[in-house]
């Protein structure tokens, strides 16, 4: 009556999923979805360390390495983006060498780092996307003085005011076969 699961009809039904999503989401909504798979990836191979699964862990530390590489590092506007772009590029090499080191060390401190960089990024790059706070400030970021604020916070400010048409950090996204 029912056929067994295959792991390849699954990945497909996925496929197929995160295919859709990309023709109707912006450009934000896609590095939030590649932040989101980025940071599960992440959580996936430090289990796998955990429970010392070469496998698992090498197959969760290329996954992480390829939206990092492929998804966000290839979509970032050096161009059009200006400092914020060239900073924002150099940190995603520096956590995709971090990885890469992390795997050949099976170093869960060099995953840790990584995964708290691209949770604080994404939470940043999701708070931009909130409508204006209630501050009356124009472009949805409090104006925080000195020592009043965490890193995620003052990134978060930052990157609002980077997005209100000041800088373009990621160019439009082409997908293959698209």
């Amino acid at each position: 009556m029912f056929s067994p699961f295959k792991p390849r009809t699954a990945n497909a039904y996925q496929r197929v999923g995160v295919e859709s999503n990309m023709h109707i989401t912006d450009k934000h909504q896609i590095v939030s979805l590649l932040f989101d798979g980025l940071i599960e990836a992440l959580i996936n191979a430090r289990g796998a360390l955990g429970r010392q699964d070469v496998s698992a862990k090498c197959t969760a530390t290329a996954k992480a390495l390829r939206i990092l590489q492929e998804g966000l590092l290839a979509g970032v506007d050096k161009e059009d983006g200006g400092d914020l772009a060239q900073n924002l590029s150099a940190l995603y090499e520096y956590c995709s060498n971090r990885l890469i080191l992390g795997n050949a060390r099976n170093d869960d401190a060099l995953f840790l780092e990584v995964q708290r960089l691209i949770e604080s990024l994404a939470q940043g790059w999701k708070a931009m996307k909130q409508p204006p706070n209630a501050t009356g400030n124009p472009d949805g970021a409090e104006v925080l003085s000195v020592g009043q604020a965490s890193p995620v916070d003052n990134f978060k400010a930052f990157a609002a005011l980077a997005t209100t048409g000041r800088a373009r950090l990621y160019a439009t996204p082409t997908f293959a076969g698209a």
